[in-house]
């Protein structure tokens, strides 16, 4: 059963194949590739849904993320072979937006970037020892993503940029 909770975590394997090709690397750009499994599950899925069932939908997904993370028997606390939490951000990141590929690669980025710097309050969640920890701070990632999204778009508008 522990090889089904470690494929989950590790978004359908994909996080398995950098860490074999770069063995002993702490980096090894499986948050990347966890977050590139997300991408059309959001488009073909999450992006077409209303906002409430996309809300839902994350939410109960997250919830999803921390259990299997929990079950997940990878070495050490928040193993880069564990990219479901990679997921869930990312789909925060893409909540409510437009449904452009202009969107869904600016979401992409902005979550990228801030799961690897941690700016603000989301160092506190990555500090926190626990599956909720590991998941968290990728949420407030793809949160923050979203909302920096949301306001460029709305200064486009307000400019007559859009």
């Amino acid at each position: 059963m522990k090889a089904f909770w470690n494929f989950l975590a590790s978004g359908f394997g994909v996080s398995l194949l950098p860490a074999t090709i770069l063995k002993g690397h702490k980096n090894t750009g499986a948050g990347f590739w966890g977050t590139l499994v997300a991408v059309p599950f959001a488009w073909w899925i999450l992006m077409p849904l209303a906002w409430w069932a996309q809300l839902i939908f994350i939410i109960l997904f997250t919830f999803f993320a921390v259990y299997v993370t929990k079950k997940a028997s990878f070495e050490g606390h928040d193993s880069p072979k564990i990219v479901i939490d990679e997921m869930a951000g990312y789909f925060f990141a893409v909540f409510y937006m437009p449904r452009t590929a202009f969107f869904v690669v600016a979401a992409f980025v902005l979550f990228r970037i801030f799961d690897w710097l941690k700016p603000l309050f989301i160092k506190y969640f990555d500090n926190m020892q626990t599956a909720s920890g590991v998941v968290l701070d990728d949420v407030a990632s793809g949160v923050l993503a979203n909302v920096i999204l949301w306001a460029v778009f709305w200064a486009c508008v307000g400019l007559g940029l859009m």
